[in-house]
């Protein structure tokens, strides 16, 4: 846990952990592993910053290397249903999972060394059963790269066969070539990100 920071008001001064001042400033973090916590706590925050101003913009720094499909696609639901707007930040590196729920952000932008990458779904643990219990899960995976594919196709302004080129091996892309491909809105320094979002 973060050292507590001071906040002078009228009643004096208040020590408020480091989390809290950022979301009463309308900053979230996601960062690590994508799972049902931190799916659930993003959503839980959303949910409270909605209720406070369904209007002024929420700020999301992503710093993840992926992590359970499901549960991403729960934070994806959250970000593009938002009605207040939710800008997207990348500070480091937003790889699979991590880089669809950047590129859906209503605004986009990079740190100028932040890295994306793109692959097709993987298979997690153990894979074993019946004949047609294995084509199920091939199916199901199939089915997952199309629907992963058309979300990343719709909020770059590439076609899905762009995108299925794109997600056929591990693709990493610079902040720039990012932007190039429609990822990424844009290339921002620390000091301008910090601008944007304050």
């Amino acid at each position: 846990m973060s050292a507590p920071v001071l906040i002078k008001g009228s009643n004096g001064i208040t020590p408020v952990s480091i989390e809290s001042k950022h979301m009463s400033d309308r900053r979230l973090f996601l960062t690590g592993e994508i799972n049902a916590d931190s799916a659930l706590d993003f959503m839980k925050q959303v949910m409270y910053l909605n209720a406070e101003d369904e209007k002024a913009p929420i700020s999301v720094f992503i710093n993840s290397q992926g992590g359970e499909i499901d549960n991403g696609l729960l934070i994806y639901d959250v970000i593009v249903g938002s009605k207040a707007p939710i800008h997207m930040f990348c500070a480091g590196c937003a790889y699979s999972m991590g880089a669809v729920l950047f590129v859906c952000g209503k605004e986009r932008y990079m740190l100028p060394h932040s890295k994306l990458m793109l692959h097709e779904p993987l298979l997690g643990g153990k894979i074993g059963g019946n004949a047609s219990s294995i084509k199920s899960i091939s199916d199901s995976l199939l089915e997952t790269k199309i629907m992963m594919n058309k979300l990343l196709a719709q909020h770059s302004g590439k076609s899905e066969e762009e995108i299925d080129m794109l997600t056929s091996y591990d693709h990493y892309f610079t902040a720039q070539e990012a932007m190039d491909m429609g990822l990424s809105d844009g290339i921002k320094s620390f000091k301008e990100m910090m601008e944007v979002c304050l």
